[in-house]
């Protein structure tokens, strides 16, 4: 396989892992966007024997909110500066997204991340090397079910033990779960597992 092979390939596995985990995170995902083959996403976006980046951008919406949608980026800098991120800022803007995603090949130069964190309190942008999602971690064997809890059920979950949201087990923002699933600040994950004893597991955690 020569490397623009290996590139293709590659690329479909970024793009197959990035659409579950905008499912997963409550975003509208058609099931034949999930089941793209690696055929026909060379003959959407390689026709030429070449990925074009620029095209695989795509935006998504929430199910049980249209108005929150969600922008995702494929720059073709291996090393994406400011340049790039101010034009995906001025496009939300322009299209009044409010959640982006840059999905970057090898690095954001520091004064781009800078610039992410500066527009961080009116739009929410995110990144991820491709080399994160080329697998999906949620798939993996050994990661338990993670569910995000709504605003009502976290209230629900403290009344019931009458517990304070502090003194729930903390998960890190920059924990690869967290990061999959979007985790902010103050949201609440159910967690499952398996146990020979009781058949399920259930534990929480508070991302803090």
């Amino acid at each position: 396989m020569d490397n623009e092979s290996r590139e293709i390939v590659r690329l479909w596995r970024v793009y197959r892992t990035i659409h579950q985990l905008c499912a997963h995170r409550g975003y509208l995902i058609a099931q034949n966007e999930l089941d793209q083959d690696l055929e026909k996403f060379t003959s959407l976006f390689a026709s030429h024997g070449k990925v074009d980046r620029n095209a695989l951008m795509f935006m998504v919406q929430k199910k049980d909110d249209p108005a929150d949608q969600m922008l995702v980026f494929f720059p073709d800098e291996t090393s994406v500066g400011v340049k790039t991120i101010k034009k995906y800022c001025e496009l939300m803007v322009a299209k009044s997204v409010g959640r982006g995603i840059v999905i970057y090949q090898d690095k954001i130069t520091p004064m781009a991340t800078k610039v992410i964190s500066e527009v961080s309190h009116s739009y929410h942008l995110e990144s991820f090397q491709e080399a994160d999602l080329l697998v999906n971690i949620t798939e993996h064997t050994l990661v338990p079910e993670h569910i995000v809890l709504s605003p009502e059920e976290k209230e629900t979950l403290l009344k019931r033990y009458r517990l304070k949201e502090t003194q729930l087990p903390r998960i890190q923002p920059s924990d690869p779960i967290a990061r999959y699933y979007g985790l902010a600040r103050g949201q609440v994950v159910k967690i499952m597992r398996p146990s020979e004893t009781s058949g399920r597991y259930v534990s929480y955690r508070l991302c803090y």
